[in-house]
């Protein structure tokens, strides 16, 4: 009896981790941003909150690209600043296409750019 008992919580314990893993990923949107030399060509981007995922496309815009996501006004050179869930898993290497993590924004100005090909600050607007 208490081995079937075991059985039935971690079976239910599966269920409920899959359901709210599926909830999650309905409530988390794709922005995608390509790349070519030395420019994003979405020059500003405006969102409502909420969380993100960002594929970024690298089509010959150097060999490898990335993303770097920054509040806006604060210091975008400084690594401390950037949003670390808005890089990249991977370097995107040329023709091909890379994700972040989910990314959580709320209201305000963001300022994004790629380092590696290196481009303007083009703004991402949160309401």
């Amino acid at each position: 009896m208490k081995r079937i008992i075991s059985i039935l919580v971690i079976a239910l314990a599966f269920t409920i981790n899959t359901n709210a893993q599926d909830a999650m990923k309905k409530d988390v949107k794709t922005v995608s941003l390509e790349q070519t030399k030395g420019e994003f060509t979405q020059k500003a981007l405006t969102l409502s909150e909420g969380s993100y995922v960002f594929e970024v496309f690298n089509n010959h815009a150097a060999k490898e690209v990335g993303l770097v996501l920054v509040p806006k006004g604060k210091d975008a050179s400084k690594p401390e600043n950037h949003i670390k869930t808005a890089y990249v898993t991977t370097v995107v290497k040329e023709g091909k296409v890379e994700k972040t993590k989910v990314t959580k924004l709320t209201k305000g100005e963001y300022v994004y750019f790629c380092p590696l090909n290196p481009t303007p600050q083009y703004t991402l607007t949160v309401k």
